[in-house]
C-alpha cells in the first residue's frame, strides 16, 4: 500500500477503490503558493500510479475548495508567482498533470473557486458545486494575465464570446449561473455536495475501468490540443504581467485593503 503521509499542504486519503485529495492549506482559503501546486502534482501522480485506485475526488479543506494564488505570499517576498518565466515547465506540469491522470476526477466544490482554484476544478472531468460556491477568475484585476489555464479551458466549456467577458472583467458567478453556462455539472446544498461526489466516484470506479479510462483518453484530446495552442504563450504572458507596476499595485492595494489604481504599466 503507498504512503501518502508525506503531504503536508494535500490530505489524501484512500477509501474502497477511491482516492480522496483535499486542498490543506484552510487557514489561507487554501491559496496556492509554491508548496501547495508542487504537492498538488505530485499527490496526483502518485494516486495515478496506485492500482488501487480507480476514481478520484479532489475538495478543499474547510469552506472553500480554493481561493487562488496566495497574493499575501507574493506581497510577503516569500514566494514567487507561480507562473514567473523561469518556472514555465513547472506552471504547465499542474495542467499536464490533472489531463495525464487516467482515472476519472470528480470535483467537489465545497466553496469558492476561484483563479487558479477554478482553473484547477475546470480540467477535472465532473464539477459539483455547492450552492454557496462562486466561481471566476479574477488574474486581471490583480494586474495578470489569466495565463495557467484558463484562457484554454474557459472557452471550450462556455464560449468565446462569454470567456471573453469572465476572463477581461474578472468578476465571480454564482453556482446557479455556473450550472446554467456549464462550467459545472450540478448544484447541491453546502452538505450534500461530498457524498453525492462519492456516490458519483464510487460508481465509476465499481465500473467498466477500461471503458471510462479510454473514453476520458478521448475527450481530452481536444483539450490537450487547445493546451498545446495556448498554454506556453499564455504562461508566457503572465510572467511579463508579474512584472508590471500594475501588479504591484494591485498586490499593494489588496494588502492594504483599498481599490488599486491602475495606469497602464
Amino acid at each position: 500500500m503507498k504512503d501518502y503521509s508525506r503531504f503536508q499542504h494535500m490530505l489524501v486519503e484512500k477509501k474502497d477503490q477511491l482516492a480522496i485529495l483535499t486542498l490543506n492549506r484552510p487557514e489561507v482559503r487554501n491559496a496556492f503558493n509554491g508548496d501547495l501546486a508542487r504537492e498538488m502534482d505530485e499527490a496526483f501522480e502518485a494516486v495515478a500510479q496506485d492500482e488501487e485506485v480507480n476514481a478520484i475526488v479532489l475538495t478543499g479543506a474547510g469552506t472553500v475548495f480554493s481561493s487562488g494564488g496566495d497574493i499575501t505570499a507574493m506581497g510577503a517576498g516569500s514566494t514567487r508567482p507561480i507562473t514567473a518565466p523561469l518556472s514555465l515547465p513547472m506552471a504547465r506540469r499542474h495542467i499536464d498533470t490533472v489531463l495525464s491522470v487516467e482515472q476519472p476526477i470528480i470535483a467537489a466544490l465545497n466553496g469558492d473557486a476561484i483563479g487558479m482554484g477554478a482553473t484547477v476544478a475546470l480540467f477535472c472531468d465532473i464539477v459539483l458545486a455547492s450552492e454557496k460556491t462562486r466561481i471566476g477568475d479574477p488574474h486581471v484585476r490583480m494586474g495578470l494575465v489569466a495565463g495557467d489555464g484558463a484562457a484554454a479551458i474557459w472557452p471550450l466549456l462556455v464560449g468565446l464570446s462569454k470567456a471573453k467577458e469572465m476572463l477581461l472583467t474578472g468578476n465571480l458567478i454564482s453556482a446557479q449561473e455556473a450550472e446554467r453556462l456549464g462550467l459545472v455539472n450540478r448544484v447541491l446544498p453546502q452538505q450534500e455536495v461530498m457524498p453525492a461526489a462519492m456516490e458519483l466516484a464510487r460508481r465509476l470506479a465499481q465500473g467498466p475501468t477500461k471503458a471510462i479510462r479510454w473514453t476520458k483518453l478521448c475527450l481530452n484530446k481536444r483539450l490537450r490540443e487547445e493546451i498545446n495552442l495556448i498554454l506556453d504563450a499564455s504562461l508566457a504572458l503572465e510572467g511579463l504581467s508579474a512584472a508590471t507596476e500594475d501588479h504591484r499595485e494591485a498586490v499593494r492595494a489588496f494588502l492594504e485593503k483599498r481599490a488599486p489604481q491602475f495606469k497602464g504599466r
